[in-house]
């Protein structure tokens, strides 16, 4: 029994982990593309990146690629030896590690045009968020909340329902024991 405990508070959390993810589309509405000077560095800074998130890249394949660089190729524009190249035009990229991930256009000329970007999942997790407490003493003062962004509703739904059915997990294996 304490096996199956173990597994299913391992199948939760990693359900809550996943359905947790942002998902984030490089560029916003631009995209991957040369057109309109996007400075990528900058969108990138503006995101908080998690391990679990998604990149999507969205982009016309006649004309680019994503290629997926080291930091070295990364800064000199090196496409000569990609660690991953994708060219669907639609490509989604799921973070899996904490630290840098670098990516490029592989057509000439597009890298030294700006079109790269340093996707960055912090090693260490800020300690200016202060943790959240489990039990609230008393009744919270009501909190202004901002509308998501567009990228990230998909995302929130699914945490809904994957924290569901991660429930019913746990009702369906337990329920029976607790109720008897």
């Amino acid at each position: 029994m304490a096996f199956v405990v173990r597994v299913l508070v391992f199948v939760a959390l990693t359900l809550m982990e996943l359905s947790m993810a942002a998902i984030y589309k490089v560029g916003d509405s631009s995209g991957w593309t040369t057109i309109g000077n996007v400075d990528y560095k900058l969108w990138s800074a503006t995101k908080n990146f998690q391990v679990g998130d998604i990149i999507k890249f969205e982009y016309n394949a006649q004309f680019h690629n994503v290629m997926r660089v080291t930091h070295a190729m990364y800064k000199t524009c090196n496409a000569s030896l990609p660690l991953e190249t994708y060219t669907t035009g639609n490509d989604t990229i799921t973070i899996k590690t904490r630290g840098h991930h670098f990516y490029m256009c592989g057509v000439p000329g597009h890298c030294q045009g700006g079109q790269k970007v340093d996707i960055n999942v912090p090693r260490t997790v800020s300690t200016d968020i202060a943790p959240t407490p489990l039990v609230s003493v008393s009744p919270p003062a009501p909190a202004v909340k901002a509308p998501a962004p567009a990228s990230n509703v998909a995302s929130q739904k699914s945490h809904s329902v994957l924290l569901g059915l991660a429930g019913a997990v746990v009702f369906v294996v337990f329920g029976s024991s607790i109720l008897a």
